[in-house]
């Protein structure tokens, strides 16, 4: 074995640690953040969120129980700068209930007041991005 073989590697590690790296924890930071306005007024945001990495053109679906009677905010955040990631809201037979659909720097948003109670598909999108995998977050708000 060479004997510069354990150094080269320690310092490959070391190295490696000084690099920060964006993660799901940054874009749901970023996803709260983008919530603020409609805290002010006056919707709670569920500490449930989801988040994950994805490709560009690729889907995440989560299934959410509404409430007719209750108005929502879907709120995405992401690592990236000058990615956009979607969320869109589908009913249980696949058309899309979100209207007021809006997209500012690292965050996206969609209301939903759902026609009657029951289940809701969100589906996120990393609809573009400058990386390979893009971290994202999902929040959701009711008033």
């Amino acid at each position: 074995m060479n004997p510069l073989l354990p150094l080269l590697l320690a310092a490959l590690l070391l190295l490696s640690s000084s690099i920060t790296y964006p993660t799901v924890n940054d874009a749901l930071s970023f996803a709260y953040e983008g919530a603020e306005p409609y805290v002010r007024q006056g919707f709670t945001f569920r500490e449930d969120a989801w988040g994950g990495d994805l490709g560009v053109g690729d889907r995440k679906a989560v299934r959410i129980q509404l409430f007719k009677g209750n108005e929502y905010w879907f709120i995405t955040g992401t690592d990236k700068l000058k990615a956009r990631v979607s969320v869109f809201v589908y009913d249980s037979e696949g058309r899309l209930v979100s209207r007021d659909h809006w997209h500012r720097s690292r965050y996206f948003g969609a209301f939903v007041a759902p026609p009657k109670t029951g289940a809701y598909w969100a589906i996120i999108s990393v609809e573009r991005s400058p990386a390979e995998r893009t971290a994202w977050a999902l929040v959701y708000g009711y008033r």
